[in-house]
């Protein structure tokens, strides 16, 4: 079985950047967003993937990705994928043995950046860079399938 275990995080500046080992343009949108999971499709700078992913349990859930022909991709979402493409930059960002993923957020998700963290356990401890606030794992605001439908400009609250 295919597990993700990730943490997520607000970040506070952009000082990743200058860390970064690269840097790809994401497109995304959601064939499927039910309780049981959600089925994206997603161009990630030269290539594509179909991913299927199960409920989240605190910080685990099924994932499984497969490669799809960008053609192909870009079809489905411009007409299979529900309202709402996610577009963003991410950044890769080597830190204390672990490689965080940050995401500059784009269009209506503009302003918002996230870092995640891949885990081998939910148990593993994991040494935060210092551009990283507050946890925000389990918050489901912050889930690119839900940014899709509620974006980050429509929060009421202080963000």
């Amino acid at each position: 079985m295919n597990v993700e275990i990730e943490r997520k995080y607000r970040v506070t500046d952009t000082s990743y950047r200058q860390g970064s080992t690269r840097c790809t343009y994401y497109k995304q949108g959601y064939i499927s967003v039910a309780p049981s999971g959600t089925v994206r499709i997603r161009i990630a700078g030269d290539q594509a993937f179909i991913t299927i992913k199960g409920t989240t349990t605190g910080c685990s859930r099924q994932e499984f990705e497969y490669p799809v022909p960008v053609t192909d991709a870009t079809q489905m979402l411009d007409s299979l994928c529900l309202p709402g493409i996610i577009e963003k930059k991410r950044y890769l960002y080597p830190y204390a043995g672990h490689t965080w993923e940050i995401d500059e957020f784009m269009g209506d998700n503009d302003g918002l950046i996230v870092a995640e963290v891949e885990l081998q356990s939910e148990s593993e401890s994991v040494e935060l860079p210092p551009f990283i606030g507050r946890e925000v794992t389990g918050d489901s605001r912050y889930y690119n399938s839900c940014l899709a439908r509620k974006p980050y400009k429509t929060w009421d609250e202080e963000k």
